[in-house]
């Protein structure tokens, strides 16, 4: 059994003395443990090296004692496993040398054998487990199909994806395609990932909001929701799109544990959108930490208010920004753990 399983409570619903607390992309680069890494191990080497997944997923627990680890990894393996070379240039992103563009290229897109292409992960999550020892619940991760086709059909990141999007709306059964195969290896990977010890999943749709309430529905919600039926009987399955506060009604009608809120959208507005009976994350603007850390304290904690301390975890809007003092990193935390109502 876990001992603090107060993030699984919270995503059960059920009451809490205070809401759990980690962050989106915890695992790294705001850390100097992380960056002495960074500068020995290239990117997909840090993916790929079990002991170095599980050392830097472990590192922000043993630093600020968060209520759950997220694995230290990347959404842009599923697609490398899937016959579509990805590299991570430095002060580039990703790169996407071969985009897919074309039927063409969709038919030669794989849907692979997880256990072969992804154990590497696998691997990651088991050495993850024996560092936590059950102090924590461990969650797993993948983007989601819209959100890894973004990439694929761009060949790196943009502001507006608009050759993803112009792919789509020109080429509909080619891009559809791509998204069930996409589904198809994220379900199989997501599984795999719970049965290799992972407590509960994210879908991070990060370029959800690029897509207009119509689209969204078509290109994105659709493939999120097989996911989370495939899913749901297996872990707790938490659903994260940014900028998607438009289909919060939708996605609370779903098998979700929860949704993620991004800082766009307000505590108020998140619960009316959602039928105030699903589990909330969220929604500390990230750039926010740059604040002194007593007024972060406050601002959590009036952020705890907001939402109310159950059916909620304490989150930020979106993934920590790499240059955000130590202390400020901590105050976040700090102010969860000295909440009491």
């Amino acid at each position: 059994m876990i001992k603090n399983d107060l993030y699984l409570r919270a995503l059960k619903g059920e009451v809490v003395e205070r809401p759990p607390v980690w962050m989106m992309r915890q695992a790294g680069r705001y850390l100097p443990e992380f960056m002495a890494i960074k500068e020995k191990y290239d990117f997909f080497t840090r993916c790929r090296t079990p002991e170095l997944a599980s050392e830097i997923t472990v590192q922000p627990i043993r630093r600020y004692g968060m209520d759950a680890a997220i694995l230290f990894s990347d959404i842009l393996v599923i697609p490398q496993a899937m016959n579509i070379e990805v590299e991570m240039k430095p002060n580039f992103g990703p790169y996407l040398p071969n985009p897919v563009r074309n039927q063409n290229d969709v038919d030669n897109v794989i849907v692979p054998d997880v256990a072969v292409e992804l154990d590497y992960v696998m691997q990651a999550i088991k050495a993850t487990k024996d560092l936590l020892n059950n102090e924590i619940p461990l969650i797993g991760f993948a983007g989601s199909p819209w959100t890894i086709l973004c990439y694929c059909v761009q060949g790196q990141g943009s502001k507006n994806f608009d050759k993803a999007k112009q792919f789509c709306f020109t080429n509909p059964v080619a891009a559809h395609q791509l998204l069930q195969k996409i589904t198809d290896t994220t379900i199989a990977y997501l599984k795999a990932k719970v049965t290799a010890g992972c407590d509960a999943v994210q879908i991070f749709d990060s370029w959800g909001g690029m897509l207009s309430p119509t689209d969204y529905q078509e290109f994105s919600w659709q493939y999120i929701n097989q996911i989370i039926e495939a899913l749901k009987d297996d872990a707790p399955v938490i659903a994260f799109g940014k900028g998607c506060w438009f289909a919060l009604g939708e996605m609370a009608k779903s098998n979700a544990s929860a949704l993620g809120i991004d800082w766009t959208c307000s505590a108020q507005n998140a619960r009316y959108l959602t039928g105030g009976n699903i589990t909330l994350q969220g929604n500390f603007d990230p750039t926010r930490l740059f604040s002194p850390p007593g007024d972060i304290k406050k601002m959590v904690k009036q952020m705890i208010n907001d939402f109310g301390k159950d059916k909620y975890i304490v989150n930020l809007g979106h993934g920590i920004l790499p240059n955000i003092p130590l202390d400020n990193a901590k105050a976040f935390i700090d102010a969860v753990k000295e909440y009491h109502v």
